[in-house]
C-alpha cells in the first residue's frame, strides 16, 4: 500500500521537478554504490573544454554530497521549491520553466569559471528559493520553529544557516545573485516605463513541451454520432418509456 501511495505521489509531480529530483537521487545512489565517483562528475572547466567531458556541465548540479543531513536538507528544499514554482507561477508554462532553469544554470556555469565551486546544486536550489520568495512576498515562513518572517527573507535566513553549518557563503550568494538577475529581467524591468521583455523562451521549447499553438480560426467538423444519438444532451432515465406510453 505504501509503495502504491509513493508511486501515485511520484507520478503526480510536475515533469521537470520529477526529472530533476530523480536525477539527483540516482546520482547520489550511484556514488554511494561506487558505480561512479564525485571526481567523475564535478565541475572542472579544464576537463570540460580540453577533455570534452561535457556531462560535467549537467552532473555537477545533481550531487549534494553523501547521504546525510546536508543531502536531505538540500533535496527537500530543491524538491519543494522546484515543485511550488512549477505548479505556481509557472503553471502550464513548462517551456518557460525549463528556459528559466537553463538560463540560471548557464549563468552559474559562467560564474563557476571565476569561483572555486565544484558542485553547483546548492546554488541552484537557492536560486529557486529566491525566485519563489520574491513572487510570494506576503507568505509567512516559520524556520524550524525558531523564527517567523516573510518569504523574501528566506534566502538570507538560509544563507545564515549555511554559514552556521560551515558551508561556503559563495554558494548561497551565487544562487541569490542569479535568482535576482532572472527576477529583475523577467518581473521588474518589463513593468518599468520604457521597459520590455528581454528573456523570451525559444519557440522550439514551447513546441516540444507544450505542442503547437492552437489556431484561433480553426473550426472543427462535427463528430459523427452513431445512430443519431445526441452525445452532448442528457436524458432522464425512463423518459423514453414515459414518452412512448403517452
Amino acid at each position: 500500500m505504501a509503495a502504491q501511495t509513493f508511486q501515485q505521489e511520484y507520478m503526480q509531480m510536475p515533469p521537470i521537478t520529477r526529472a530533476y529530483t530523480t536525477a539527483c537521487v540516482l546520482t547520489t545512489i550511484a556514488v554511494q554504490l561506487d558505480i561512479i565517483t564525485p571526481f567523475q562528475i564535478y565541475f572542472n572547466p579544464d576537463l570540460i573544454f580540453k577533455k570534452y567531458q561535457i556531462w560535467r556541465l549537467v552532473t555537477n548540479f545533481m550531487y549534494f554530497g553523501p547521504i546525510g543531513f546536508n543531502f536531505l536538507f538540500n533535496m527537500i528544499f530543491a524538491y519543494r521549491y522546484c515543485r511550488m514554482l512549477e505548479e505556481g507561477s509557472f503553471r502550464n508554462k513548462t517551456a518557460d520553466f525549463l528556459f528559466m532553469i537553463l538560463f540560471g544554470g548557464t549563468l552559474m556555469t559562467i560564474l563557476g569559471f571565476f569561483v572555486n565551486i565544484v558542485f553547483l546544486g546548492s546554488a541552484f536550489t537557492i536560486m529557486l528559493v529566491y525566485l519563489w520568495s520574491r513572487r510570494n512576498p506576503y507568505v509567512r515562513m516559520n524556520f524550524f520553529g525558531l523564527m517567523t518572517f516573510h518569504a523574501p527573507y528566506l534566502p538570507w535566513v538560509l544563507l545564515g544557516f549555511s554559514v552556521l553549518l560551515g558551508n561556503s557563503i559563495m554558494v548561497d550568494l551565487m544562487g541569490i545573485a542569479v535568482g535576482h538577475i532572472y527576477y529583475f529581467l523577467e518581473d521588474v524591468f518589463p513593468n518599468q516605463q520604457g521597459g520590455f521583455r528581454i528573456l523570451k523562451t525559444p519557440r522550439i521549447f514551447t513546441y516540444l513541451l507544450e505542442g503547437p499553438p492552437e489556431d484561433p480560426n480553426y473550426n472543427p467538423l462535427p463528430e459523427d454520432r452513431p445512430g443519431g444519438f445526441n452525445w452532448g444532451e442528457g436524458q432522464r432515465v425512463g423518459a423514453r418509456e414515459e414518452q412512448n406510453q403517452g
